[in-house]
């Protein structure tokens, strides 16, 4: 069948445009943005993508993936009615895709691509070989995909639009739970419903500590997302042991506290939890100095949801020392609304801790003016496929002083 994928270009899209290209599917798909590094990616792998006007679907199109972002008004969906051509969810698409495996799902708040990659890493060091779709790229995968022929699956799959249902694991795990896109009381509610049918082992990091554990990268944080991997390893019968040897060859995640050079990180945090430890993790790491933070939130949305915790939690972790530089919002379009912006969330922290800055090339200059004040700066947030770029070009500015 021809796949064709709108809003391909997204890191959960062109994931599962990559599952579906090597299990032997023809596969297009359309973006806004036709010039990030995943839409070179998947080019490479010979994945046609076109712009978001609807040239990309035709008569031999078999079915049209979309997700929750894409409104009813896009130009692929409008062909799609014309021309009669089933439109999927890209949550169904994917769980369809790995239906022939034992489904091991990872679920939660904070930490689900970087507990799904261990995991992956693990179960593929002890033998198991499994198939491996993240929600981020991982080095040595196929982007964020890892392929094996072995009889589980291992995914990370999004509960922002409660689209999880669609998925009916073998296991799972559930990192956590706090205020994200709903309530701390509709995700428990979510993730409850979502576990309570899970025929195998379920390691639920809401209910139990299951410590830390030994592992590669830095960060309590990610010694806990260790720990789940590994209680779920053991559960799917690999060696404690191995498992345990294996943690410490991972090589981490693309953005999870990824190096630019000595002092320079780039960084998916984008809500206070993950953000709070990122900060913490990096505070830590560089004890002589403050950390300059570029974040970027990644959208009107969840900026108003979150915009109290995001205050407290910014004047709570930012020293005096350090330093927040906040960009615009990241505008996907569309009609949300958008009266609460980042000038709101400077408004709610302390003098001198924060300051706006209009864009990437902003942010660079002022980087370059005070590089000498900061032990090391970190460019952040979901969404924006050009924080890495930032981060590059304030690693080598930052490494020439």
């Amino acid at each position: 069948m021809k796949f064709h994928l709108v809003g391909i270009g997204g890191v959960g899209m062109s994931a599962l445009a990559t599952l579906l290209a090597k299990q032997g599917n023809a596969v297009t798909g359309a973006d806004r943005n036709l010039s990030s590094p995943n839409i070179a990616f998947l080019r490479a792998m010979g994945i046609e993508c076109f712009p978001d006007d609807g040239s990309g679907v035709d008569s031999s199109t078999g079915e049209i993936i979309v997700s929750t972002a894409i409104e009813d008004t896009n130009a692929a969906l409008a062909k799609a009615r014309e021309l009669g051509i089933p439109v999927v969810h890209r949550a169904a698409a994917l769980s369809k895709a790995l239906s022939l495996k034992k489904l091991v799902a990872v679920v939660g708040t904070c930490g689900k691509s970087t507990v799904t990659a261990m995991l992956g890493h693990v179960l593929a060091g002890c033998g198991f070989d499994p198939v491996c779709v993240n929600g981020a790229n991982v080095p040595g995968w196929t982007g964020a995909v890892r392929f094996g022929a072995g009889e589980y699956a291992v995914a990370e799959v999004d509960e922002s639009d409660k689209s999880l249902v669609a998925f009916h694991p073998s296991a799972a795990i559930v990192t956590n739970a706090s205020a994200d896109h709903y309530s701390k009381e509709e995700m428990d509610e979510v993730f409850d419903a979502f576990v309570k049918d899970v025929p195998g082992p379920v390691i639920d990091g809401r209910n139990k500590d299951y410590g830390e554990v030994p592992v590669s990268m830095p960060g309590r944080h990610n010694a806990q997302n260790a720990a789940l991997a590994l209680a779920m390893a053991v559960k799917l019968g690999c060696d404690e042991q191995a498992a345990r040897k294996a943690l410490m060859s991972f090589c981490g995640v693309e953005r999870r506290l990824q190096r630019h050079g000595e002092r320079v990180y780039d960084d998916y945090a984008h809500n206070p939890e993950k953000l709070q430890a990122m900060i913490s993790t990096v505070a830590a790491a560089h004890k002589d100095g403050g950390v300059c933070v570029i974040w970027r939130p990644h959208g009107y949305a969840p900026l108003r949801k979150m915009l109290a915790a995001l205050g407290d939690m910014f004047s709570a972790t930012l020293r005096e020392k350090d330093k927040l530089l906040l960009l615009p919002v990241y505008d996907a379009g569309g009609t949300t609304d958008r009266s609460i912006n980042s000038q709101a969330l400077r408004d709610l922290l302390p003098d001198g801790r924060c300051e706006l800055v209009a864009d990437h090339d902003a942010a660079f200059r002022w980087v370059a003016a005070n590089k000498d004040r900061f032990a090391a700066f970190v460019p952040c947030g979901a969404r924006d496929v050009d924080l890495p770029k930032l981060a590059d070009r304030i690693g080598l500015c930052v490494s020439s002083c």
